[in-house]
């Protein structure tokens, strides 16, 4: 396995990632409205388009994508950063693949700059990352539209 930057070559590839990842793994979760919004959000043109405003990464099976994630200046802070569009394959998950994931993103220089990085978290993936060590912000324990909104500080 492999963790590289994304490249503008792989967004078709990592748009097709997001979208089983979001069928597979966050249907139980979500209504299919609200997973069809989100796939038609990660088009590959939008992963273009945000890779040229976020550092993205890929993961790789040899030449096969697996999964995918970005970090970013939070509002164009430089003390604050968000984690993005984290997403593995549902076949690969459970196998340490999103803890290298994030550790990479938390290596990036966005996330060492920052002194505050915020995810917001799908039902689906709010307990991984609260192992990761993000917590709820201001100690909100109940979604916003879906979502938690967690943090860490550094």
């Amino acid at each position: 396995m492999e963790i590289r930057r994304f490249r503008p070559e792989d967004a078709q590839e990592t748009a097709l990632v997001i979208a089983k990842t979001l069928r597979v793994s966050n249907s139980r979760d979500y209504p299919e409205e609200f997973i069809e919004q989100n796939i038609a959000s990660h088009s590959a043109d939008e992963l273009i388009k945000a890779s040229n405003e976020r550092h993205m990464y890929v993961i790789c099976d040899g030449d096969r994508i697996i999964g995918t994630g970005g970090i970013a200046g939070y509002w164009g802070s430089v003390t604050e950063s968000i984690l993005l569009t984290v997403f593995i394959l549902p076949e690969y998950q459970g196998k340490g693949l999103g803890r290298k994931l994030i550790e990479t993103l938390e290596q990036d220089e966005y996330f060492l700059r920052a002194q505050r990085i915020e995810i917001p978290a799908s039902l689906t993936a709010v307990q991984f990352y609260r192992k990761m060590g993000y917590d709820y912000k201001n100690g909100i324990t109940e979604p916003d539209d879906g979502m938690y909104r967690l943090e860490k500080y550094r």
